[in-house]
């Protein structure tokens, strides 16, 4: 697992081998079964995850116990909540393994310290802030604006790679539609 971690460093946060070594120095490894919960509402985010094997997903449950998924990690990518994490607050959100997943992860504190002596690190976590908060506005935009099917087929587009490994209530909760309506849509571009 440390090799797959060595492996992304370099390519894609361009980190020389002492610098991953600083890294995974203060990382701590976690197994997940699926449906094990990293965070629940009401409590304090302490830590950057990022995923080597499985799933991860972050949603906030209603008062009538109805789940919105706001956000999907699948492997090789990173997970946390923000606001709850920055500003030592309760969150609203819950951080959930969809999948049984092989994690490591970093205490804020830690993490900080990192992207201190690390520089380039800090670079690529504030380019992955940008983009989130960039797919964020656009996934606002376009359930402001879009049909079902056209959210349908960009959360297809964006997401080829984990659609088939979440279950389809899900799906319809990120896409904010009953799952009746998802089947209907999915039936209807079958037919096509």
């Amino acid at each position: 697992m440390m090799n797959s971690f060595r492996d992304y460093a370099k390519e894609y946060i361009n980190l020389n081998d002492e610098e991953i070594g600083l890294m995974l120095s203060v990382a701590t490894e976690k197994k997940v079964r699926r449906k094990d919960m990293l965070l629940q509402a009401g409590e304090i985010c302490r830590h950057k995850i990022f995923i080597f094997e499985g799933m991860l997903r972050l949603y906030r449950t209603r008062d009538d116990g109805s789940e919105h998924n706001m956000y999907f990690a699948p492997e090789h990518h990173w997970m946390t909540e923000p606001e709850s994490l920055n500003n030592s607050t309760p969150t609203l959100y819950n951080i959930e393994a969809v999948e049984d997943a092989h994690l490591l992860l970093w205490a804020k504190r830690d993490f900080v310290s990192l992207s201190v002596a690390i520089p380039k690190l800090k670079v690529y976590s504030e380019n992955i802030i940008s983009r989130n908060l960039a797919m964020t506005r656009e996934r606002v935009f376009n359930t402001m604006s879009a049909t079902v099917e056209e959210r349908y087929d960009d959360f297809v587009r964006t997401y080829p790679d984990i659609f088939n490994r979440i279950p389809l209530h899900m799906v319809a909760s990120y896409l904010g539609v009953s799952l009746k309506t998802l089947t209907r849509v999915r039936h209807a571009q079958v037919k096509r």
